[in-house]
């Protein structure tokens, strides 16, 4: 019996409270509905997909290290807030040998300035952003094809 290649999607902060914050930027999806999707997605692919979140840091970071002792195909990665200010997170996806793609549901170059500039970007595999809930989704299709 042959397992499926496993995906990380990793939710960074904040992103607990989906469909209750700010509906008009993150839209009205709660983050249980979002991964009812991408788990949805996941099982059309043929792939496996393990879902966290956190408003902590080091538990982002520690995910990622794990992510390469066990072997994870790609991690999807929307940093939230971390994306533009975390060196440490940063410093994390490069060490890694797993590719991590970036992603957003908002569309961050359309946001305040300071938003603008990603520090995750030039360690990424790519990022998809401005898709709502569906950037998830396009991100997995190009996990799974790597």
């Amino acid at each position: 019996m042959t397992s499926l290649p496993m995906i990380l999607v990793l939710h960074g902060p904040n992103l607990d409270r989906l469909g209750r914050r700010e509906p008009e930027i993150y839209g009205s999806e709660s983050l249980d509905e979002i991964n009812n999707r991408i788990s949805d997605h996941a099982d059309s692919l043929g792939v496996a997909v393990t879902m966290r979140q956190s408003n902590h840091e080091g538990h982002l970071i520690d995910w990622l290290y794990e992510a390469e002792d066990e072997g994870v195909k790609a991690v999807l990665l929307n940093a939230g807030g971390f994306t533009h200010t975390s060196v440490a997170l940063r410093d994390a996806v490069a060490a890694i040998n797993v590719p991590v793609i970036e992603v957003h549901l908002s569309n961050t170059s359309r946001r305040e300035d300071f938003r603008h500039r990603s520090l995750m970007a030039p360690v990424c595999k790519g990022t998809i952003s401005g898709f709502g809930a569906l950037s998830y989704t396009l991100g997995l299709d190009a996990a799974a094809r790597l």
